[in-house]
């Protein structure tokens, strides 16, 4: 039999992931010592390096790119702006960017950096401080005004946010005799493991073909990547767990580490884990879900356009994550070459005010990112227009085939009731210039519960103390 047209587009999700959340790199910030004489920068283009659009070849960034551009045209400034497209991992794209920026010589104006990565470009003198009000006007979401941020300082502008999501098919739940309220009520990670429980009892009696393609319950991103790191990060924090403080110093003890440690495996090491998971990324989640395997999925709010597309209202639900989800997403920057003159220097930070303005913040969410801005979720005078709005999102309908379901203001159904309230409560990752050996040790450490035999069979107290010895190493004490 054919595959279904999902299963054939997988290549296709592996590219989204691209946009969607980032693999940090392997060293510490860099600093001055090492940077060679930056180029004169002349002309009037802007560049702005970035990683793919998750909206598609002509999604919304390059609207609101080309949004600006005819706003200078229209002034008779001869300034234009355009993208320059990363290649590779997102880890990759990192290593690009602190290498082009430490030499001066990519002639980058404006860089989108993954949130974990600003306190490491600031730290190295990479990118220009900013007027406090890019991210801190009140309208900002404090927890995405936060990622902006280092040692008091604000760096850069948010620019599209993120957060674990939970997504649910609405078929096997029905099939299964659950009640869907039941997770709309904020259920917690005890009460899901009880409507899993019930889930697997029924896909083990169903015999018809109403279980499809059902292995397990649930499925999530932890292969031995940065995947890993969101989700073991979300399970310490639910157990009341943190690793590092304000200033990115080590202040877990091995007796706290051990409660996190319990938490992660108690969520992955269930009978409820797909098991495939533990080689899992956000593309082959996707997958799995989309074509039946589990009937939960930890994810981001990019997917909900894209698994709308494939299953429907009818089959497909979303709340926040129970207990803490980790907040995600991308901020923009200025570049600090000290050869662009003060004229350039404007006209780039005008760039990033346009480009995280209430306008463009809606045109993000309408288009299936998460806002950084209140105002986009809430605010009713404030519409995605200047030429800025997606295709289809502007048209007074409940969304077609390929759109999401909207409301009468014409935003995401679920972005106020459920996008909203998980941003203002996600827990950051750890704030360190050091965050790419961070995360490295961190999954490296805790992968081993899945791949080695031996691993396995350690305790929650032995795990804890080779975790507590990594950190130790790699990041500065308390």
């Amino acid at each position: 039999m054919e595959r279904p047209v999902w299963a054939r587009s997988s290549v296709w999700c592996a590219a989204l992931l691209l946009g969607a959340i980032a693999c940090t790199g392997q060293d510490g910030a860099g600093g001055h010592a090492g940077r060679t004489a930056e180029r004169p920068v002349t002309g009037t283009q802007l560049v702005i390096a970035t990683g793919l659009d998750v909206t598609g070849k002509y999604g919304i960034r390059k609207r609101l790119v080309d949004a600006w551009n005819a706003l200078q045209e229209k002034q008779g400034s001869p300034y234009r702006a355009r993208a320059v497209l990363l290649p590779g991992s997102a880890d990759l794209q990192r290593s690009q960017l602190l290498a082009a920026l430490q030499s001066g010589s990519a002639g980058y104006d404006v860089v989108n950096l993954d949130v974990t990565w600003v306190p490491e470009f600031a730290a190295a003198g990479l990118v220009r401080e900013l007027p406090a009000e890019y991210a801190d006007d009140g309208d900002v979401l404090p927890k995405a005004a936060a990622t902006a941020r280092w040692k008091g300082k604000v760096y850069a502008a948010p620019y599209n946010s993120d957060v674990g999501l939970l997504y649910y098919r609405r078929d096997y739940l029905s099939a299964a005799g659950i009640d869907e309220n039941k997770l709309r009520a904020r259920a917690g990670w005890d009460e899901l493991s009880a409507l899993m429980n019930t889930t697997d009892a029924w896909a083990r009696a169903e015999k018809s073909d109403r279980k499809g393609d059902y292995r397990n319950a649930w499925t999530s991103q932890l292969g031995p990547y940065e995947g890993l790191t969101v989700n073991a990060t979300e399970a310490f924090a639910s157990a009341g767990v943190r690793l590092t403080d304000d200033d990115g110093a080590y202040t877990a003890t091995p007796g706290e580490l051990e409660k996190g440690v319990a938490e992660f495996r108690r969520r992955t090491e269930s009978a409820h884990t797909l098991d495939g998971a533990f080689e899992s990324d956000e593309a082959t989640t996707l997958e799995d879900f989309a074509e039946g395997r589990t009937a939960f999925l930890r994810h981001w709010p990019y997917a909900y356009r894209t698994l709308h597309a494939a299953l429907g209202e009818e089959r497909l639900g979303v709340v926040p994550l129970p207990g803490s989800a980790v907040l995600g997403g991308q901020d923009l920057a200025v570049a600090a070459n000290p050869a662009m003159p003060a004229a350039r220097v404007k006209k780039a930070q005008e760039l990033v005010r346009f480009l995280t303005d209430r306008t463009s913040e809606r045109c993000l969410l309408d288009a299936g990112f998460a806002a950084t801005r209140r105002s986009a979720y809430t605010d009713p005078g404030v519409t995605c227009d200047d030429r800025r709005a997606a295709p289809g999102t502007s048209a007074p309908s409940e969304g077609g085939e390929r759109d999401m379901p909207r409301d009468a203001a014409r935003r995401p159904r679920y972005a106020r009731t459920t996008l909203l309230p998980a941003l203002e409560s996600a827990v950051l990752r750890p704030r360190t210039p050091l965050y790419g050996a961070f995360t490295q040790a961190f999954t490296a450490q805790l992968s081993r519960l899945h791949t080695s035999p031996a691993s396995r069979s350690e305790t929650d107290e032995d795990v804890a103390k080779d975790l507590h010895a990594a950190l130790r190493g790699v990041l500065p004490g308390g």
